[in-house]
């Protein structure tokens, strides 16, 4: 069951640390979209701020009125007008994709070869990719990167991108997953797109120069997130989100290490609460 964030009355009732939590009271609403990177020039990517505010639904009827400077969004059953919608509104839009498992449950899943599947990743119907098969996964990850591009998306975000610290049921290497992880930085960046680099901490220091933003899962409840802290030292952001961890233990500390962090719900849904 999850946790309700409390109000400030009952705060009052909680220790000194609780009650300064109260300053930073997450809400439902951002205010008004405020990117606060600036606009690239033509030909140059979009490289989010910290702190810049942001939304990350994945599940049900895509809800396009958040007051959000970045929408993350599904790829596959996002539309072009909804991305058209959305940067009309002034929010940049990041593509979500898998790119280190296959997804039963995808247009494309059939393009790959029952050879390159391997052990599940916890979640139905998807299942770690060998990564060390280039040849027949780099076409099939640029189609699904121009897709995004074709639907007028800002940026990917490439999701399972760190097979090689899971059991795969590939004898995969760090060295694997970091030519993994560059190649699909540079099938984004080939089409004009930014890209986030999804978790996978341990690589972050041969990774960030390569990235345009990182998003990260929980590093507040596991204690990583000064792992993240590379790409706000380069003037990325950090797109970050807590499931369980209740949002007033860890907002001030987001704030001070200038995270874009959200409370969310694992199916990553419409419902937020903001850390500000």
């Amino acid at each position: 069951m999850k946790r309700r964030t409390p109000s400030c009355l009952a705060l009052l009732l909680l220790p000194l640390l609780l009650l300064a939590a109260c300053t930073s009271a997450p809400d439902e609403d951002d205010g008004q979209p405020d990117d606060l990177s600036p606009a690239p020039a033509p030909g140059e990517l979009w490289r989010p701020a910290p702190g810049v505010s942001w939304q990350w639904q994945l599940t049900g009827k895509l809800d396009t009125s958040v007051k959000a400077a970045v929408y993350d969004v599904d790829g596959f059953t996002t539309t072009k007008e909804q991305v058209a919608e959305l940067k009309q509104a002034g929010r940049r839009t990041i593509c979500y994709l898998s790119t280190g498992a296959w997804e039963d449950f995808r247009p494309d899943a059939d393009a790959f070869p029952p050879s390159t599947r391997g052990e599940g990743n916890g979640w139905e119907g998807e299942r770690w990719l060998d990564i060390r098969r280039l040849a027949e996964l780099e076409p099939l990850m640029a189609a699904r990167i121009d897709m995004c591009r074709d639907k007028g998306f800002d940026a990917v975000e490439p999701d399972n991108m760190d097979a090689y610290r899971n059991k795969s049921g590939f004898p995969l290497t760090a060295d694997d997953q970091l030519k993994y992880n560059r190649l699909i930085a540079k099938l984004a960046h080939d089409r004009g797109l930014s890209v986030g680099l999804k978790n996978d901490l341990d690589q972050i220091p041969e990774l960030v120069g390569e990235f345009d933003f990182a998003v990260n899962e929980q590093c507040m409840q596991y204690d990583e997130c000064d792992r993240v802290a590379p790409f706000v030292k380069a003037g990325k952001a950090v797109f970050h989100v807590e499931y369980e961890k209740p949002i007033g233990q860890w907002c001030p500390r987001a704030r001070e290490a200038k995270l874009s962090s959200l409370q969310k719900k694992y199916e990553l849904g419409v419902w937020r609460q903001v850390c500000r």
